[in-house]
């Protein structure tokens, strides 16, 4: 398994972007991506930008981000996963069968 962060690109050259999440800042590689403006979400795993967020989308993987340093310090979580709290898990498009 692996961890993302969903970095805010701050300024960006076309390759690489300056990026921050809660007040780091790096420089990541943005060779995958399609030169996303600044102000873009990005997730970023090992200082590259894999894939564009919507901001809804960065939001909840930053609760999540938070709801594991609430676990693993041993705090109730269930209030950064709200989204999932109450509702049948779902399986992907790709594994339905409809």
């Amino acid at each position: 398994m692996c961890l993302g962060l969903p970095m805010t690109i701050v300024e960006t050259d076309g390759t690489s972007a300056l990026c921050e999440f809660r007040g780091e800042q790096r420089r990541v590689s943005m060779l995958l991506l399609s030169n996303p403006p600044a102000g873009a979400h990005v997730l970023v795993f090992i200082d590259t930008a894999i894939r564009l967020l919507e901001e809804d989308e960065a939001r909840l993987i930053g609760a999540a981000i938070d709801g594991l340093g609430a676990a693993l310090d041993g705090e109730d979580c269930d209030r950064f996963f709200a989204d999932l709290i109450d509702r049948e898990p779902q399986l992907p498009a790709h594994l339905r069968s409809e």
